[in-house]
């Protein structure tokens, strides 16, 4: 009998696709789209904080829970790099950084010889008859003069911000180059003076006005909860200011993991988990991002509403997704620029036409998936040149199985590769992590020398990607590389030794 309510279930689903694409309106008006239209919302360096997500407990975020009910949240998504350039390059071309040899800040992909006429997600849509808008940051910098812009969207709305400031950094001088982004906390301002509500505010304009004739994808990207994260009163109000905000961590968590693992995130502005304890800033650090992900919330909860006001939720596809995670204490470190789960793991939900609501789905899924599945949703034309996989299937019915794990990497010879149970790091030194991510959702026993896991490493070890191309010209920021035959790692261009201290 499951059997049948199961089947049931997909037919309706399928069903219910079909007729979202063909509606009485149709009919009548030959002059409406048939395909749908795409919002397409970014949010930068946002973890698996979100109430869907159960990332945190306290996490308060009923406009992305509600979209979230009305379609398929994947609890299992990964970035295919933690660090925004590489990340957004990936998902908008469609190939993994181990392909391209984007892995760090710079340099933009359209300055390398091999990629600056690759057709990006945007760009397909537009040769598939739609008008293509964006605002805020999808792309990571500038991809290139007006002429470039307007190959790579129709409109362009305004550029991401911070918005408003305070007068000087809020929480002082911060260790490894006291950068001015390095800062978060309270002051007085009005949201509407934050970048992130000027960019939703734009947005909605454009969907008021859409041409009801020609069907559009709508990029729309937000800063927060990015540093520095700024918030007013009514946002950290929702969040207890005692410790029960704070994430859990385990003191001597780092005995276990290689010292390679350092490597990754050697010398960088984001303060370990040492100075913001030592400096009571760790409270103030976890409610600012908390209270900058209910403000960005608040946003796409406007973008929603703008959607239902004119009409076109039915006939709209939202995908929502973080180009990374963030780390706030967990495994000593505050930031991005790891291969564990708090860095790689990313609110992902697609709503909409074809899509099943209330779908809650396991299998690992990648960034890179969302090109080849906005394809098959909307009935563009098929590429064969996409390294990921469709989440169609999974969109239809959430259990699906998908045979393909995810995979992070991170420079060449560092990559994360997380299945429906277990997450397997390899380093460029070849050494080794594992946890059970079942039994240990923290990773707080690397279980990699356990004799009993080596069948286990090795079905893992066989996704490790191929190609994995060396630093693309001109790369910088970020940027480490590793020479086994001297055992030197190099870091922004300054060697590692093996028994050097930790920058702290």
């Amino acid at each position: 009998m499951l059997r049948y309510q199961h089947l049931f279930f997909v037919m309706c689903c399928l069903l219910g696709g079909l007729l979202a694409e063909l509606t009485a309106e149709d009919i009548a008006n030959p002059s409406h789209p048939a395909k749908p239209n795409v919002l397409f919302i970014a949010i930068d360096d946002q973890n698996d904080w979100i109430g869907a997500f159960g990332g945190h407990p306290l996490a308060q975020t009923p406009q992305i829970d509600r979209l979230a009910k009305r379609g398929t949240a994947f609890l299992n998504a990964h970035c295919q790099a933690p660090l925004c350039c590489p990340s957004r390059t990936s998902l908008l071309l469609g190939v993994r950084p181990t392909t391209t040899g984007v892995y760090g800040l710079s340099p933009s992909f359209r300055s390398l010889e091999h990629w600056k006429d690759r057709v990006a997600l945007p760009q397909h849509f537009k040769a598939n008859g739609y008008r293509t808008l964006t605002a805020g940051k999808i792309y990571h910098g500038d991809v290139g003069g007006p002429q470039q812009r307007e190959r790579e969207f129709d409109v362009w709305g305004p550029a991401s911000t911070v918005g408003a400031l305070p007068q000087k950094k809020l929480i002082g001088p911060t260790p490894m180059g006291n950068h001015p982004f390095m800062d978060w906390g309270l002051f007085p301002h009005k949201d509407e003076d934050k970048g992130d509500f000027q960019i939703a505010s734009w947005a909605i304009d454009q969907i008021k006005s859409a041409p009801k004739n020609k069907p559009f994808f709508l990029a729309t990207g937000f800063f927060l909860p990015h540093v520095p994260c700024y918030a007013t009163q009514k946002w950290f109000d929702l969040y207890p200011d005692d410790d029960s905000v704070l994430p859990r961590v385990k003191e001597d968590d780092r005995n276990d993991t290689p010292r390679f693992s350092w490597y990754l995130h050697w010398n960088l502005p984001e303060p370990r988990l040492k100075w913001v304890i030592e400096n009571n800033q760790w409270r103030n650090l976890v409610r600012s991002y908390l209270a900058c992900t209910s403000f960005v919330d608040s946003q796409i909860g406007r973008l929603l509403d703008a959607l239902d006001d004119a009409g076109l939720s039915e006939n709209t596809i939202v995908v929502l997704w973080g180009d990374h995670g963030w780390h706030l204490g967990e495994k000593g470190i505050t930031g991005k620029n790891s291969l564990w789960e708090r860095s790689t793991r990313v609110p992902l939900v697609i709503a909409g036409p074809g899509v099943c609501p209330g779908g809650r789905c396991h299998q690992p899924a990648e960034l890179l998936d969302l090109y080849p599945t906005l394809i098959d949703l909307c009935g563009l034309t098929r590429r064969a040149d996409l390294e990921g996989l469709s989440l169609a299937p999974q969109l239809i019915d959430a259990t699906t199985r998908r045979d393909r794990p995810a995979i992070t990497s991170h420079n060449q010879g560092n990559h994360a590769i997380r299945s429906e149970r277990w997450r397997y790091i390899r380093y460029a030194d070849d050494s080794e992590e594992l946890y059970d991510m079942e039994r240990d959702p923290h990773e707080w026993e690397n279980v990699a020398a356990k004799p009993e896991h080596a069948s286990l490493i090795a079905a893992h070890r066989q996704w490790l990607p191929k190609p994995d191309s060396p630093l693309a010209a001109n790369s910088a920021h970020r940027i480490l590389t590793y020479d086994k035959s001297t055992d030197e790692a190099i870091w922004e261009g300054k060697t590692i030794h093996r028994n050097d201290p930790i920058p702290q």
